[in-house]
């Protein structure tokens, strides 16, 4: 699994990003254009799995860009407490876990209509 963090700024009409820590940089006239080829110069150093990106703009003219290359695989979420950990690669436990929860909050509701008086009365 390979981590690359970049420091991307704006110079003019011009973005360049640089890693931190190694040798791998691009310019492009667009952040997105920038993604592209350091995401393009990420997977030329490690090609070992799927890529996961992350740009975060930090001023108007700076950014962070991280891209992970391999690790997880089979979705971009990580995370997401025991349902979604112990849920097989389809997911299926993590849709059913919603479910529950909405019919939890019907009950709830009936039961405080039950209570025998009404808060617009």
């Amino acid at each position: 699994m390979g981590v690359f963090t970049f420091v991307c700024k704006k110079s003019g009409g011009e973005w360049s990003g640089k890693q931190i820590t190694g040798d791998v940089e691009a310019s492009a006239a667009s952040t997105y254009e920038l993604q592209r080829k350091l995401v393009h110069a990420a997977k030329a150093a490690d090609s070992s799995g799927g890529v996961q990106s992350s740009f975060t703009l930090v001023t108007p003219s700076s950014a962070v860009f991280q891209v992970i290359i391999g690790g997880c695989s089979g979705g971009g979420f990580i995370g997401g407490g025991a349902a979604a950990a112990a849920a097989p690669a389809g997911g299926t436990a993590a849709e059913a876990a919603p479910a529950k929860e909405e019919k939890k909050e019907e009950k709830e509701e009936s039961e405080d209509e039950d209570m025998g008086f009404s808060l617009f009365d």
